[in-house]
């Protein structure tokens, strides 16, 4: 069946072969996204979770199937994956941050709208490398790409929602996803053209990168919520001497 611009469907040996390819790069790649769609929605009420998830999940998609058109060259200029890579590592710090002030205090640390914000921001950095993988396996059939695309949403929602779900229960695993963006940052970061050309780091130099980073975003995080901590104190007791003061 051919369906011109958007490609055909032949059911023969290429487009079969691209059919599976796209499906398991989804059933792979999907996880590093469902772990910043669950940590950006944990902190809303459980009422409007599952909008976030699929909000944030198909803006991210839609946005996807526009920067796919040219993200191949976009992945070969140099600072791109840089500047995606720390801002990964800033919004893991934040989720980590938003996680742990929710799990401490019971406040709702964000909105719904913000939340589809962090989603949209991080899943389309983070997404650059997945773009890729599907492009390539679907050949250019224009069919096969939207196919792939769409079918990340599915995958990444249910996901998203168990791992909401499971980090209510067990809180370690909002540490953990913390830990998993930043190593994808520090990733992206030592994957940079011009990184490569400046530093050209090997498998190892790369792993220990990936560590430190998954690392700094937990000491990171750590600091400026004991930091936050301290100023609140801070200010409680100058509420409370000026109350004093007033009796």
């Amino acid at each position: 069946m051919d369906f011109g611009f958007f490609g055909t469907i032949s059911f023969d040996g290429k487009f079969l072969t691209g059919l599976f390819s796209i499906v398991l790069i989804d059933l792979i790649l999907a996880g590093d996204n469902a772990v910043v769609i669950a940590m950006a929605v944990r902190s809303l009420p459980k009422e409007q979770r599952k909008k976030g998830i699929i909000y944030g999940s198909a803006a991210a998609v839609l946005l996807r199937v526009v920067l796919t058109f040219f993200v191949a060259r976009l992945l070969m200029v140099g600072f791109v994956k840089l500047a995606g890579g720390l801002l990964i590592s800033w919004i893991a710090v934040k989720l980590f941050i938003e996680g742990g002030a929710g799990e401490a205090d019971g406040k709702e640390a964000v909105s719904l709208w913000h939340a589809v914000k962090l989603i949209v921001i991080a899943d389309v950095t983070m997404a650059l490398d997945n773009m890729l993988a599907v492009g390539g396996a679907s050949h250019g059939n224009i069919f096969l790409l939207l196919f792939g695309l769409g079918l990340s949403i599915p995958f990444i929602v249910f996901t998203s929602n168990l791992l909401s779900l499971l980090m209510d229960r067990y809180p370690i695993i909002i540490t953990i996803g913390a830990a998993i963006l930043g190593k994808v940052g520090g990733e992206m970061i030592m994957t940079d053209p011009f990184i490569v050309k400046l530093l050209h780091p090997g498998k190892a130099t790369v792993r220990v990168t990936e560590v430190a980073f998954a690392a700094g975003v937990i000491v990171a995080g750590q600091l400026l919520m004991q930091r936050t901590i301290r100023k609140e104190e801070q200010a409680e007791r100058v509420r409370g001497t000026v109350e004093t003061n007033h009796e």
